[in-house]
């Protein structure tokens, strides 16, 4: 929306003063060979404290999709948030677009950090370059954390029917959404309760700000994603893991859970000794669906755990970050854990471990706010700190507001 007023790019800026009151400061690295990288890294590097690498999805920058995470980890991680190429201040001149590429980058850009050892953590998207950096730079990850990342994803799937889209053409058009109704596609399968007549004006200048610019490039990203991929390709990892994902995805559905079709990997191949590992999913997953984090599973070892998220989608980052960010903070900072079977964090006590239901409001303030994987929508009050509010964001806020008369609810707008 040139010349108008943007409450997309005010929340922008507001972003950018939260990051940096946590402690963090924008940085631009040149890697040479035309490729420059943004990142939020610490003022201060704290040698007693491990590294904590976070990767952001397809769709906003990664201040739009982490912001609910840092205030929570900084205390305990030296953080570094940085864009992928093609997206926020990231960019690149080279022909590259494979989620390898990116792993390199995002590894000579630590380098330029002086980082050797860190821990990582990838959302959608960037769960592929995690799990790539794992593969190609293990000796220097400790544990990585893997959320709602369809790695192990083939070429074939889109075929059979295990996603919501029919081809990459479609799939393009509801991850880097042009048009307000896109976005409403994209909110549709990424929540488990979409918030339904947001105004066409908001979305517009959702679509202006943070979906305009190297558009023809993040399509290239996603062809590379899907063109000739395959299972038998895919590298293992030896690394403690901790896969996070939603059970209900929509774009790749739980249909081949029992099927007889169902990928079979002996775990007798993985290379090294057992990871511990621990996965966690939305329950409600549209994008990618279960039978991708059962695949996951057996692709690094049967020593992995499997934590479904109730009441999520894919956009678990936006629906229930307090609850994900428990599970990362659990697996990161503390020992691991025995291995079990597969969990629901539903509330109630399976064997000796306590998981529960962290619930989404539904009658309370929704954000717009960009997700994992593009994921657009409008976010409630499940703050990462418990707080119950929105951290950082200024006075400039727009809000859905939901009351609930004669068991019907009445929506009305405000900007404060």
């Amino acid at each position: 929306m040139p010349g108008c007023f943007s409450i997309i790019a005010s929340r922008d800026r507001c972003l950018r003063y939260s990051f940096s009151s946590s402690g963090l400061k924008s940085t631009t690295t040149d890697l040479g060979d035309g490729t420059v990288m943004h990142c939020w890294a610490p003022k201060n590097h704290s040698p007693s404290k491990p590294t904590l690498l976070l990767i952001h999805g397809i769709g906003a920058n990664a201040m739009w999709q982490w912001h609910d995470f840092v205030s929570p980890l900084a205390s305990r991680f030296n953080l570094y948030i940085p864009d992928l190429v093609f997206f926020g201040d990231s960019y690149s001149s080279r022909p590259e677009r494979s989620e390898i590429f990116q792993a390199r980058c995002v590894m000579a850009l630590m380098d330029a950090h002086g980082v050797k050892k860190m821990m990582v953590t990838g959302i959608s998207y960037g769960g592929f370059v995690a799990y790539r950096m794992a593969a190609q730079f293990g000796e220097r990850i400790d544990r990585l954390v893997l959320c709602c990342a369809g790695v192990c994803t083939e070429e074939k799937d889109m075929e059979n029917g295990m996603f919501q889209v029919k081809s990459v053409e479609e799939a393009m058009n509801v991850l880097l959404p042009q048009k307000p109704q896109h976005v409403r596609d994209l909110m549709k399968i990424s929540f488990y309760k979409p918030v339904k007549n947001v105004p066409s004006c908001f979305l517009n200048d959702f679509i202006e700000v943070m979906c305009s610019e190297h558009l023809q490039e993040r399509k290239e990203l996603i062809q590379a994603l899907h063109k000739d991929r395959k299972l038998s390709d895919l590298p293992k990892i030896n690394h403690p893991t901790l896969i996070i994902w939603g059970e209900h995805d929509l774009v790749f559905p739980d249909v081949f859970r029992t099927s007889s079709r169902e990928e079979r990997i002996d775990s007798s191949t993985t290379q090294g000794q057992e990871v511990p590992t621990l996965i966690i999913w939305g329950e409600h997953d549209l994008v990618f669906p279960l039978e991708l984090a059962h695949r996951l599973k057996r692709q690094i070892g049967e020593s992995a755990d499997l934590v479904i998220i109730k009441n999520a989608g894919h956009a678990i980052n936006a629906e229930k970050p307090k609850e994900m960010c428990k599970h990362m903070k659990s697996f990161l900072i503390d020992p691991l854990p025995t291995a079990k079977h597969e969990n629901h964090s539903n509330g109630r006590k399976r064997g000796r471990q306590q998981v529960r239901d962290s619930g989404f409001s539904n009658s309370s303030g929704f954000e717009i706010w960009q997700g994992g994987a593009g994921m657009t929508g409008w976010q409630g009050d499940d703050a990462a700190d418990g707080s119950g509010r929105q951290r950082g964001l200024g006075t400039m806020r727009v809000w859905f507001m939901m009351q609930q008369r004669a068991g019907q609810k009445k929506p009305w707008w405000r900007v404060r």
